[in-house]
């Protein structure tokens, strides 16, 4: 495979995943935390999925919603970790160049769905403090569904040109992706001549996501907390807030780390490359763990079905 590294090459057979370049003998020790974070993931976004279909009083827009974002965390997650699992720890470096275009599609997608989802959610808690009469008017479950769809689609469809783009440049440099993953950006810089159509469009994406979906968020939050600071009593005003809390906190991890790593990525020339694609595992594999966490705990429905579980196995 090595002869075939610095040939000259239209869609090579394969890629090589590198792992984390510079601490390859350390590979093995740092997947034990990536294993954990992955567990905790999957257990917390079934058990969230689990507690939603067998409770009742749980069936209700922002829970269906929060499911939605369970299978979206689930699906990521599953999309990033098992490649990782057989470079880490089997040292099978290789992928399908089809395969890696499939996984580059797949990560892509859910991201922007993980933030389509937010979105909705953000909607419901406008609905929710801002018309609470009108609540069960406005988002009915067909309405819900459909909201659901135009995410799944939105994001399908934004994504979409990511394969096709990379697909049409030609590989003459090399077929090593300094990734345990194949990322857009990573894949599109291993190609030769002009890929600023490439660059740009995954920029747009960026700016589509964190930039129109940042806006949305922050105008229903605006007329959240204009709704909030309308109500008599200070404790009224601190619990409807607290249900708005867990959306919050959830925005925070998908936001913040994102926005960081895609600039640091484009724009950190002198950003070691190891710390920039432990940031991008972190920033992919570490919110779908903490979302379940942060809504069993700040959410007393979830946290109190889930006790009573517990306790009845018991």
């Amino acid at each position: 495979m090595s002869n075939s590294n610095k040939s000259d090459f239209t869609n090579p057979s394969t890629f090589i995943l590198q792992g984390i370049p510079g601490l390859e003998a350390a590979h093995i020790w740092i997947l034990i935390p990536f294993c954990f974070i992955y567990i905790i993931a999957v257990l917390g976004n079934i058990t969230i999925l689990f507690i939603v279909k067998m409770e009742p009083s749980l069936h209700g827009p922002m829970y269906y919603f929060l499911c939605m974002l369970a299978v979206t965390d689930l699906v990521l997650s599953t999309s990033i970790l098992p490649k990782m699992l057989s470079i880490f720890w089997f040292n099978s470096r290789e992928i399908d160049f089809d395969a890696c275009l499939t996984q580059m599609y797949f990560i892509g997608c859910f991201s922007v769905m993980e933030s389509g989802f937010f979105v909705t959610m953000g909607f419901d808690r406008y609905v929710a403090i801002c018309h609470p009469l009108r609540h069960s008017t406005i988002l009915t479950i067909p309405m819900v569904a459909k909201m659901g769809l135009a995410v799944v689609l939105r994001s399908g469809m934004l994504v979409l040109p990511y394969p096709f783009l990379v697909r049409q440049w030609r590989y003459c440099r090399t077929n090593i992706i300094p990734e345990p993953f194949c990322a857009h950006i990573s894949v599109v810089k291993l190609a030769c001549g002009d890929t600023h159509i490439s660059s740009y469009y995954g920029l747009f994406v960026l700016l589509c996501v964190m930039g129109l979906d940042g806006i949305f968020i922050i105008v229903s939050y605006i007329q959240i907390l204009r709704a909030i600071f309308s109500l008599p009593t200070k404790d009224a005003r601190l619990k409807t807030f607290g249900t708005c809390v867990s959306h919050l906190c959830v925005i925070l991890t998908f936001y913040i780390p994102g926005l960081f790593s895609s600039l640091t990525y484009r724009f950190g020339k002198n950003v070691p490359l190891h710390f920039h694609v432990l940031i991008g595992n972190m920033n992919l594999l570490v919110p779908p763990m903490l979302h379940p966490i942060i809504y069993g705990v700040r959410t007393k429905q979830i946290r109190d079905r889930l006790l009573r579980f517990i306790t009845h196995k018991g």
